[in-house]
């Protein structure tokens, strides 16, 4: 079954679904309250909007959304799509932006990307029909499916946010690698996009505080990772066994010491 969180008490409910399935969350919220559901326009206007703020602050992204809106009204992918780039290039968009943008237009234009037909699909089919075209890629995906849509599973794995929250949460010695992060959200099927409103709402108490908060409770989540860091492990010990091993000491932060023979 699909979940959507089209408003903020679908993402109440579903968080406490969440945190029925993943009590090791629940210290985290008390520590950042309900998150506040993020909702974006659905269609090529939010996928547009995604991708103009990639790898910029909030306020250049929104300087530079708002003279697209202003310059394109309405805002059409055909207009997009026959709009010269050095026009939208004196906008602000970057040539990669640019190109990205015009390739969806012309994409939707032809037919080969139904925007309707993704937001009746679930989480994982959708990512996978978006990332097929060129310009989108897993981030971007991710992103335009959970606030765009409304995706409750949708999981932007490869967020650095998202990473340095549960680096922080689970009492990581490393950020997550996207590939981690894939097997972690795993645990909180189908409600990956809401562990992910609440770990950015987590990141930015952090952010605003001293201190890192920890789940009290053995989380579903953090056995995956210690999975994942125990296989890691086991891989890199036999590398370093074939070449000469001094005896070592594991100290309570986690380090290890070398001792004398």
């Amino acid at each position: 079954m699909t979940h959507f969180l089209h408003s903020q008490s679908d993402l109440a409910d579903a968080l406490a679904q969440l945190i029925v399935a993943d009590p090791g969350l629940a210290p985290m919220l008390e520590k950042t309250g309900e998150p506040a559901l993020r909702r974006g326009e659905p269609g090529f206007s939010g996928l547009a909007r995604i991708i103009c703020g990639q790898q910029l602050s909030t306020a250049s992204a929104g300087a530079i959304w708002a003279r697209l809106k202003e310059a394109f009204d309405p805002f059409h992918h055909d207009a997009l799509r026959r709009a010269r780039a050095d026009r939208l290039g004196r906008l602000g968009l970057s040539a990669a932006k640019i190109k990205s943008i015009k390739a969806i237009a012309t994409e939707i234009a032809k037919g080969n990307l139904d925007l309707d037909h993704i937001a009746q699909s679930d989480a994982d089919t959708a990512h996978q029909m978006l990332i097929a075209m060129h310009g989108i890629g897993p981030w971007t995906a991710d992103i335009y499916l959970l606030f765009c849509l409304g995706h409750a599973d949708a999981w932007p794995a490869g967020d650095l946010a998202l990473q340095e929250s549960a680096r922080i949460a689970f009492n990581l010695k490393a950020r997550p690698t996207t590939k981690e992060m894939i097997t972690i959200g795993d645990a909180w099927r189908p409600f990956r996009g809401v562990a992910a409103h609440l770990l950015w709402a987590h990141y930015h108490v952090v952010k605003r505080r001293e201190g890192a908060p920890v789940p009290d409770k053995p989380s579903p989540a953090k056995k995956q990772i210690q999975a994942v860091a125990s296989a890691e492990k086991s891989s890199n010990k036999k590398s370093t066994n074939k070449k000469s091993n001094p005896k070592k000491k594991v100290t309570r932060n986690g380090r290890t010491e070398r001792t004398k023979s």
